[in-house]
């Protein structure tokens, strides 16, 4: 015969537990606030005014006082930023081009 197990969480446990899985759900949402970019890139608060004020980033100002960001503007704001190894960069040297006098091409 199984038993089976009851497991029992006090109220503190449980408040735990809901503010961890709102930590993980936070970034999937679709706008963010500056506080949740903060964390969701890894940044100060500071850090993501300062982004905001040089336009490096698109953001949302209905009715002027809270920002937001879309989750999808940011994640193509990193990935614009991304710097290609020197690996990838001798790769595409060492490939030959339409333009090149090599007699693999003719």
């Amino acid at each position: 015969m199984e038993m089976t197990q009851n497991i029992v969480f006090t109220n503190e446990q449980i408040q735990q537990i809901r503010q961890e899985w709102a930590e993980i759900v936070k970034p999937l949402k679709e706008f963010m606030t500056v506080d949740e970019l903060a964390y969701y890139l890894g940044l100060s608060k500071s850090a993501i005014y300062k982004i905001t004020s040089k336009r490096e980033l698109p953001f949302y100002n209905p009715g002027g006082k809270k920002i937001y960001f879309k989750r999808e503007e940011v994640d193509a704001w990193i990935e614009a930023g991304r710097v290609a190894p020197d690996s990838e960069i001798l790769q595409q040297f060492s490939e030959p081009t339409i333009n090149s006098n090599t007699p693999e091409l003719w």
